[in-house]
């Protein structure tokens, strides 16, 4: 490979990226490549700076990079040109860096971090895997994108080419791509562990638990794991590959790292099936984790067990169970898990080493309080049970050793799991053969506390539980005869040992004394019992010894230890076996009876005392049970069983025969024995229920007792046995003769009642079976409940199917009764429903069957209309009605039951004093008492809290008063107002408990009366006192009722209430008024809902107007002041509606102005934290007030603010000056304002608001847009007058009031009081017409107060500006103020300083105030300001003017003159020299801005009005011009720039309206005394702009010998000083190209070749070649194309200049060095030669460049390239801008190949040139040269390859950079490949 091929192969690399190189672009991750190649290093720089700073704040571990990646040094550092050791430490250092980098990548410090390594380093190409390991935690940012967007990876084979996709769209990697690629390169899953330890290794030593790497490992975790669950298969390669990082992971001691570790480990575990070493060394690194580090118990143990869960079992070896052993929180640790997760695989792996361990270490043993589950406790008592039955070689004291350790695990196992011990022993019994085990068996039985059942017996070889149920009898009786021997010698050590045993032993009676002495009687009456009950006699008669045997140990009396309870329990259970049903007289049923009836137990029962008595027991005693049971007395006259009122003794009797009945019932039914027991039921029925009356009470109380909710039987009577009953009852009633049957039926029998309840069962059987019994009493056809049982069994189905059927059925027949036609159908109905109510009426008749009997007749309606209440003729059944509809109302909880009464009770017309009198209490019967008896009475009533007695209870009241919320017809409803107000003064006593209620029943005493005075009065009049007597509305009470209450809704009905009376008796609320609005405003306008904003507006309405209409009412301003204080706590969007609604009221015309005074002094009272807080509360609340104020008329304003005038008149200066005055003034006065309890301060600032919100009121909008339309009507003229009388009268009284505080402190807040008022007095203005106003003014401009003579014609002034038409007669008499104001612009009198300043102020204002008047009316009314023009003349021209007087009368000469025009002539010679003088001479004007501003604008206007009057002047004011401009230039301020911009007018009318003869022989003059010339040649310039083409013809001598002489102000006046040079000759030549661009080619061409013969002379003087060469190049950019025509004579000079300038070339340098700026000015003459060669090189289109001229130049230019002349700097840029775009232009110019030859081999040959910068330069314009000539470069490439080639290896590396740069830049612009040329 030639050494040419590997130069280009190096292009590659990235130190020869050609991004490094360029600038057009640069690569940046935070900004645009286009923004940063703008960017220079140091920018970069400080930008990197800054975030390590703010790195440094956040994490210290960055500060070792302070002085490496970000030092100083690190500016110049290329480590492109750097060894290869070098690159290798930075890249260590970077790659440190980036891995710290990494937790804060997402920050702003780190990103820029990056940037500067970026910029400076390139790691985008250099350290690419380190720059993407810090940011791929973030992958799903857009800020990763723009780092893979950095990055070179588009080809292939690069590693990171994967993300190549996501540069262009710029969208984040999706992280199921990243997961994907991961799996898919294992290299790339290496990259990501790596990343890890590098992590970890990069930050240790700088923090102990790296919290910082977090998101390093959730990132590492987050996507290791999900790759492991995406790929298919989890190879070898993998596991390999993770193995090394697991290890790390789980030997680190870094939590975060371990637990990414175990999620991987968990991972691999469920994913893939591994081979049992590498589980066994998981589970050991695992368990070694958890012993070295004890953090993650939890989660390591969760990792061991799904490790151990989906691995094959065994593959864990106990390695991993001796780390465990060492985990001390193992137990607990377990214990927490287990209630959550299955640890059943740890413990499976545990259990089996912990059981070897017991045997095999005498260490101790570890109790496991961890719950097992069903198969875990087998297995391990399993293991536990072989593993000790296996040490069968131990020695006896071994054995005992080991039981001593093993008792308290058996112990526990048992107390847990002891089902599972019963088991694994018993599976071990029958295994155990060996002798010796079997002793090692019974020693582990031994441990147990049920040794006993598992004990081997020596004759059977089986346990003793086996043996009990052994199937030989032999061996069972062996088993039994051991366990007396056992219990005999008391080994039995717990009393439930044995209770498992007892049915077996119990057929071995015998031994039943030792039973009874050693088991609980509880126990074994239970098991007795069921032993009894289990066993069938019939079946098996040899169990009869055992019932025997089971019934005498019942009798035992050490069982009725157990209690009397026991005992009868016992007896209730042994009555059934007293039922025989055996025929045979042997049979064993009737021999355990007769046992039974001779037993103890049944001799103490009650009911079978005496059948103990007597040797042998008849066979039918037995059956007579029943019978034989002694008969209590049952009331006999009584038609119901009521069992509610029943004695005790009765019920007893009756709940047995109900138990009797409910066994016989059952037993007679089926089975063998039913006949005996319906023999039973013979004889229960003819012994104690003979007669047919009493067996159907019986049979009544068992078919409705299921209802009942007592226990007065003590008996459940379910669905079955009221079904048996019922068919029962069924039969019975079938057999029953007639005369029974109908009495049966009659209205005293409860059959037809009991029945008819049993219909609403919701049991269908129960209503099957009461339908039946109905049925049988239908055939009594003289019942009276014949109507509805005929009708209900018409209905048999719908009953049977609802259960609420009955309901309705019974509904309809109501209305059936009500409607039906025949007229006997329905009395028979009638009376049938009559006889029905009489019955659940009847006191015997139980409450539950009337509950049962009311809820079927719930759908029975009966209202009470209208017509009925009306028609009942007696007011005492009226009242006696409505008594019972309140009672029913008061008892009643159905809802349903209220429903009616109030839809009855809306209906009816009431009278009032029905309602009155249930709501009155009845009078009691007077009694005589003692003295001593009242107050014991007295003393009892204060201390209950009950209600008084013989008082109507508070709940029929409430009750009754929401009756009366909706009653309309109510007649006499003013007879309701004396009880309610004796309900209300009721409630208000402080002994009512529950003032909740109480609250509420108050509401609707309010509501109720205010219903009332409604109805009386519908309009709000007043009522004739027939009607209602004023005496009985007590409105003290409701005002009371106000003031207690707490509640807002009492408070609203009540103030709605006191509303309505004050219509009624204004005179009673009068007395009242104040606290009722006290009130209001205390409680009820602080809620904030649209109610209590009702009721407020309501209650001003209402109560107000009644009151100002008794005239009664002295003065509302305690009602303002009551609204007024609690404005603070009123809702912010409630207070304009409360207070508008208020003042509408009241009146706004007389109570606006006092509301307005006391929110003022609300506001000024009230004290801020804060002058922002105090700024924000004064606007909010100014705001509040203008649109307060703005709700009413303009003319309640005007009148408002008039009154507020006069009352700040009244008030004293300052509290110590307060003065007395008429006692209602004063009154008045304290009422709004008490200077006595303010402050001076709070009175001060009183008035100040006052005055403040009067101009703001006025400057509103909203105000002005009030005025505007009744502006012109005369009261508001007359009201506007007034109020500008009364300010004024104010203003005048604050100002004698300034002139008296003059020397006091408050005298600044006199002054500003003052200025308030004026601002005031501005506003009114605006309001009065035109003529009042002038007259006014003229007025007050004669005040003897200064202040109010400068308000006036600041007036003046502000109307004069803001109005543009007048009226004739208005602008005459406004022309007659002139005279005032020239009398005030008259030399003032004051005596002070202070009045000589005020006074000079007010001259100020009038000459201002002539000024606009001038303005405004000069232009008709010219004569009337000559005196004036005079007058400011006469002021300019005093020497001894005070300076702001004179600025004032400088602008008001420039206004007149510019309006008086030719009438200002005679004032010429005065004014000008004055102006002049001024700016000349007065310096104490000249050091202000402004004053010099005012000087030159009235300059400005009296040139332009009048110039050509001022060429006396114009010399003097052009230099006055040109000395401003230049002091002008030099300031920043703005008035500076209105200077700058009044001169530059001055100067263009100065250039612009002279002629050419005056003002060229000024500018001459000016020349030579002028130190600036920019400003005269500014003027010149646009003069000769102006000129016409005769003029500058006719001129041009002149001109042309004038810029000759200016042009040689560098060869006349250059003192080193260059900068100044080159700006002043830059004017003259701009003014020179003015003139040149105006001439022709025959005027121009004698003047430029005149030029250039001056620049020649003298020949030893070279300054004139400076400006020569910089004007031809100015006027070759101008002329462009023209100028070619003039150019042929300088080729020559060119050449020589290029030659004369060239340090390579010749030695005699052109200026003398020694001369200061030699060398500057020969480097500025090349600079302008070569400029000028390149405008007329590429303006060339006339071919000037000939083959002669581009011989002469070619040289020389090309010469250029070895001239160092001016350094390297000036050498490079000179170059670049210069020379380079020259010569590019002079070979495109040329058009020639064969010049272009020469030109490229001149080149080519400088590329030989010693100098490296003169190599690099040749490369630099060979690039120029290419693309200017592009493809006609072609014919030069075969001469430039080679110098090329050679220049690839030059020693100088910037120039091999810049030969690959051409070389590339040539394929470019060429379009093809160089290779073949090389």
């Amino acid at each position: 490979m030639t050494s040419l091929a590997l130069q280009l192969k190096r292009l590659a690399l990235p130190q020869s990226d050609p991004g490094l190189l360029t600038r057009k672009e640069v690569a940046s991750l935070l900004f645009d490549p286009k923004d940063a190649a703008q960017m220079d290093r140091s920018s970069f720089y400080a930008l990197g700076c800054t975030g390590l700073e703010e790195l440094l704040g956040i994490e210290p571990a960055f500060y070792e990079f302070q002085d490496t990646l970000f030092s100083r040094s690190s500016l110049t550092l290329e480590r492109s040109v750097q060894s290869r050791e070098v690159n290798d430490k930075l890249d260590a250092g970077i790659s440190l860096f980036l891995t710290r980098l990494c937790p804060y990548f997402l920050l702003k410090p780190a990103q820029k971090c990056i940037e500067w390594l970026v910029h400076r380093f390139h790691i985008q190409l250099y350290n690419v895997d380190s720059l993407l390991a810090c940011a791929l935690p973030y992958h799903e940012t857009k800020m990763f994108v723009r780092v893979v967007q950095l990055l070179n990876i588009n080809e292939a084979t690069n590693r990171w080419n994967w993300l190549h996709c996501l540069q262009k769209p710029g969208v984040p990697l999706a992280r199921g791509t990243l997961i994907t690629h991961c799996y898919k390169d294992l290299s790339f899953m290496d990259f990501i562990c790596t990343l890890v330890t590098k992590s970890i290794k990069a930050y240790s030593g700088h923090s102990a638990n790296c919290s910082q790497l977090r998101v390093i490992f959730s990132f590492y975790a987050s996507t290791i794991v999900p790759a492991l669950d995406a790929v298919e298969k989890v190879s070898d390669t993998i596991i390999s590959k993770l193995l090394p990082y697991i290890q790390k992971g789980l030997k680190s001691s870094l939590a975060d790292y371990k637990a990414a570790t175990y999620m991987i480990v968990c991972q691999l575990a469920v994913k893939v099936v591994l081979e049992a070493s590498l589980v066994d060394t998981l589970a050991l690194q695992l368990s070694k984790s958890l012993v070295r580090e004890p953090v993650l118990a939890k989660e390591g143990l969760g990792c061991l067990i799904v490790l151990l869960q989906n691995q094959k079992e065994g593959a864990v070896g106990p390695r991993a169970f001796g780390r465990l052993c060492c985990m001390s929180s193992l137990v607990e640790t377990l214990q927490v898990m287990a209630s959550v997760h299955d640890v059943s695989p740890l413990l499976r792996y545990l259990l089996p080493h912990l059981v070897h361990g017991v045997f095999s270490t005498c260490t101790g043993e570890r109790r496991d309080h961890t719950g097992l589950t069903q198969s875990l406790n087998h297995v391990c008592l399993f293991l536990l049970l072989d593993e000790y039955l296996s040490q069968s070689e131990t020695s006896e004291q071994h054995i005992t050793s080991l039981n001593q350790r093993l008792l308290p695990l058996v112990r526990l196992f048992e107390s847990k799991y002891g089902g599972a011990l019963d088991s694994v022993i018993a599976a071990h019994v029958g295994d155990v053969s060996d002798t010796e085990q079997k002793q090692l068996f019974h020693h582990f039985l031994s441990l147990s506390m049920s040794s006993g059942k598992y004990q081997i017996l020596g004759n059977s070889d089986t346990s003793l539980l086996l043996s009990l149920k052994h199937p030989l009898p032999s061996v069972r009786s062996l088993a039994v005869e051991h366990l007396m021997g056992i219990i005999t010698s008391g080994q039995v050590r717990h009393k439930t040992t044995f209770s498992v045993l007892i049915m077996s032993v119990l057929s071995h009676f015998c031994y039943k004394q030792v039973f009874i002495d050693r088991l609980d009687p509880e126990d074994t009456v239970s098991s007795l019992l069921s032993l009894l009950q289990r066993t069938d006699l019939s079946l098996a008669d040899q169990w009869l010894p055992v019932l025997t045997a089971a019934v005498q140990l019942l009798s035992d009396p050490r069982v009725a230890k157990g209690g009397a309870e026991l005992v009868q329990r016992a007896g209730w259970s042994l009555l059934p076996f007293l039922v025989i049903t055996a025929g045979r007289p042997d049979s064993a049923q009737l021999q355990l009876a007769r046992h039974v009836a001779q037993s103890a137990v049944i001799a103490q029962h009650p009911l079978t005392v005496d059948w103990a008595q007597g040797d042998e027991p008849s066979a039918n005693r037995p059956r007579c049970v029943c019978v034989c049971v002694c008969v209590f007395f049952v009331p006999s006259g009584e038609v119901w069983w009521n069992p509610e009122k029943l004695d005790t003794n009765t019920c007893c009797y009756l709940a047995l025969i109900c138990r009797l009945f409910h066994v016989v019932v059952n037993g007679a039914g089926q089975g063998a024995s039913a006949g005996s027991f319906r023999e039973l039921m013979r004889l229960l029925l003819q012994v104690h229920l003979k007669e047919a009356p009493l067996l159907f009470r019986f049979l009544c109380v068992l078919w409705g007792y299921s209802s009942n909710q007592g226990e007065q039987l003590d008996v459940k009577v379910g669905a079955v046995l009221q079904t048996q009953a019922l068919y029962v009852g069924r039969a019975l009633l079938s057999g029953q003769p007639a005369a029974t049957l109908a009495d049966l039926a009659s209205a005293k029998s409860p059959v037809f009642p009991s029945l008819l309840a049993c219909l609403t069962s919701p049991v269908r059987e129960v209503r099957r079976a009461g339908l039946g019994a109905l049925q049988s009493l239908s055939a009594a056809d003289a019942s009276p409940f014949q109507p509805i049982t005929e009708k209900l069994l018409k209905h048999t189905e719908e009953i049977i199917a609802d259960p609420s059927y009955i309901s309705q059925a019974l509904g309809v027949l109501h209305e059936e009764s009500v409607s039906a036609k025949g007229r006997s159908q329905q009395k028979k109905l009638q009376a049938s429903m009559e006889q029905l109510l009489q019955i659940i009426q009847a006191p015997g008749c139980p409450s539950y069957t009337a509950c049962t009997l009311l809820s079927a007749l719930g759908q029975v309606n009966g209202e009470i209309t209208k017509p009925f209440f009306s028609a009942l003729p007696d007011e005492k059944v009226q009242q006696r009605l409505l008594a019972v509809m309140f009672d029913l109302l008061v008892e009643s909880r159905n809802p349903l039951v209220a429903n009616t009464v109030s839809s009855v009770f809306k209906a009816i017309a009431v009278d009032g004093e029905l309602v009155a009198n249930e709501l009155t209490p009845p009078e009691k019967p007077k009694v005589t008492v003692t003295v001593q008896q009242t107050r014991r009475s007295k003393a009892l009533q204060s201390g209950e809290a009950g209600p008084e007695e013989g008082a109507v209870s508070w709940d029929r009241v409430t009750l009754i008063l929401e009756l009366l919320q909706h009653k309309k017809k109510l007649r006499r409803a003013q007879l309701l107002v004396p009880p309610l107000f004796s309900l209300l003064a009721r409630s208000l006593e402080p002994r009512v408990g529950d003032q909740g209620n109480m609250e509420y029943t108050k509401q609707l005493l309010l509501s109720c009366l205010l219903n009332v005075c409604q109805k009386l009065s519908p309009d709000g009049g007043a009522v004739a006192p027939d009607v209602l007597d004023e005496d009985k509305f007590n409105v003290e009470l409701v005002v009371q009722c106000v003031r207690v209450s707490e509640m807002p809704q009492t408070h609203h009905h009540a103030l709605l209430l006191l509303g309505a009376v004050a219509g009624i008796f204004p005179e009673k609320v009068l007395h009242n008024i104040m606290p009722i609005f006290t009130f209001m405003g205390a409680n009820i306008m602080r809620l904030d809902d649209a109610y209590s904003f009702q009721v407020i507006s309501k209650t001003v309405q209402t109560v107000i107007p009644a009151l100002i209409e008794v005239s009664r009412l002295s003065s509302d301003t305690p009602i303002v002041h009551v609204f007024t204080d609690a404005l603070p706590h009123v809702p912010e969007h409630r207070r304009l509606p409360i207070l508008a609604q208020l003042v509408t009221t009241l009146g706004p015309a007389r109570f606006l102005w006092v509301l307005m005074l006391l929110l003022f002094k609300q506001h000024a009272t009230h004290t801020a934290s804060s002058a922002s807080e105090k700024d924000a509360a004064l606007e909010r609340d100014v705001d509040f007030w203008i649109s307060l104020c703005c709700h009413f008329e303009v003319s309640d304003q005007l009148t408002s603010l008039i009154r507020i005038l006069q009352y700040l008149m009244q008030l004293p200066q300052d509290k110590d000056d307060e003065t007395t005055s008429k006692k209602e003034e004063e009154e008045e006065e304290k009422l709004i304002f008490s200077v006595e309890a303010h402050s001076s301060k709070e009175l001060r600032h009183f008035k100040f608001l006052s005055v403040s919100f009067m101009a703001q009121l006025l400057a509103s909008a909203r105000f002005i847009g009030k005025v505007r339309p009744v502006h012109g009507e005369p009261r508001i003229k007359g009201l506007s007058q007034y109020l500008l009388e009364e300010i004024l009268r104010y203003i005048h009284s604050v100002a004698r009031c300034v002139e008296e505080n003059a020397d006091k402190p408050t005298a600044k807040f006199w002054r500003a009081l003052l200025n308030k008022s004026y601002d005031a007095l501005d506003k009114v203005n605006a309001l009065l017409p035109t003529d009042t106003f002038i007259t006014v003014m003229k007025g007050l401009m004669g005040n003897q107060l200064p202040s109010v003579r400068r308000k006036a014609m600041e007036l003046l002034n502000n109307k004069l500006q803001h109005r543009t038409q007048w009226e004739e007669p208005q602008v005459t008499v406004l022309l007659q103020l002139s005279g005032n104001l020239l009398s005030i612009v008259g030399k003032g009198h004051g005596k002070v300083a202070e009045e000589e300043e005020e006074q000079a102020v007010n001259r100020q204002t009038a000459l201002y105030s002539l000024k606009l008047l001038c303005r405004s009316f000069g232009s008709g009314h010219q004569e009337a300001f000559v005196p004036v023009l005079a007058a400011a003349v006469e002021l300019v021209t005093s020497p001894d003017e005070e300076k702001n007087v004179v600025g004032s009368a400088l602008l008001c000469i420039a206004e007149v003159v510019s309006t008086l025009k030719a009438l200002a002539i005679p004032q010429l010679p005065r004014l000008m020299p004055a102006v002049l003088h001024a700016l000349t001479h007065r310096k104490e004007l000249l050091a202000n801005e402004i004053y010099l501003l005012s000087a030159v604008t009235a300059m400005q206007r009296v040139t332009e009005t009048l110039p050509h009057f001022i060429s006396p002047y114009l010399q003097e004011t052009t230099a006055q011009v040109g000395e401003r401009a230049e002091s002008s230039s030099s300031s920043s301020s703005s008035s500076s720039s209105q200077l700058a911009v009044r001169l530059a007018s001055l100067r263009s009318t100065v250039a612009t309206k002279l002629p050419p003869r005056v003002l060229l022989p000024t500018v001459t003059k000016c020349y030579s005394s002028m130190g600036e010339l920019g400003p005269l040649m500014s003027i010149l310039q646009e003069h000769i702009g102006h000129m016409e083409k005769e003029q500058l013809n006719a001129h041009q001598s002149e001109l042309t010998a004038f810029f000759l002489t200016a042009l040689d102000f560098r060869a006349q006046h250059c003192q080193g000083d260059l900068e100044k040079t080159e700006r002043i000759e830059g004017f003259v030549i701009d003014c020179l190209l003015a003139m040149v661009m105006k001439l022709s080619e025959v005027s121009f061409r004698p003047l430029f070749f005149k030029l250039f013969e001056w620049s020649k002379t003298p020949a030893e003087d070279k300054e004139r070649l400076l400006t020569f060469y910089r004007l031809a190049d100015r006027i070759a950019d101008r002329l462009k194309g023209l100028f070619v025509l003039f150019a042929g004579n300088l080729v020559k000079p060119f050449a020589d200049l290029l030659r004369q300038t060239n340090a390579a070339a010749t030695d005699e340098p052109l200026f003398d060095p020694d001369d200061d700026g030699g060398v500057e000015k020969s480097v500025l003459l090349l600079r302008f030669v070569l400029d000028c060669l390149h405008k007329i090189f590429l303006y060339d289109t006339q071919r000037f460049l000939s083959r002669e001229r581009a011989d002469a130049l070619l040289g020389p230019l090309v010469d250029q390239l070895e001239n160092s002349l001016g350094g390297d700097d000036v050498y490079q840029q000179r170059v670049s801008k210069h020379l380079l775009p020259c010569i590019a232009q002079f070979a495109v110019a040329m058009g020639d190949d064969t010049q272009w030859k020469a030109l490229n081999y001149q080149i080519l040959l400088k590329t030989r040139h010693a100098s490296s910068k003169v190599r690099f330069s040749s490369l630099l314009m060979l690039t120029e040269l290419a693309a200017k000539l592009r493809e006609n470069y072609m014919v030069l490439l075969p001469e430039t390859v080679p110098f090329l080639a050679e220049l690839m290896e030059d020693e100088c590396e910037e120039v091999e950079h810049q030969v690959q740069k051409v070389i590339q830049e040539m394929e470019n612009i060429l379009g093809e490949p160089l290779q073949s040329y090389f």
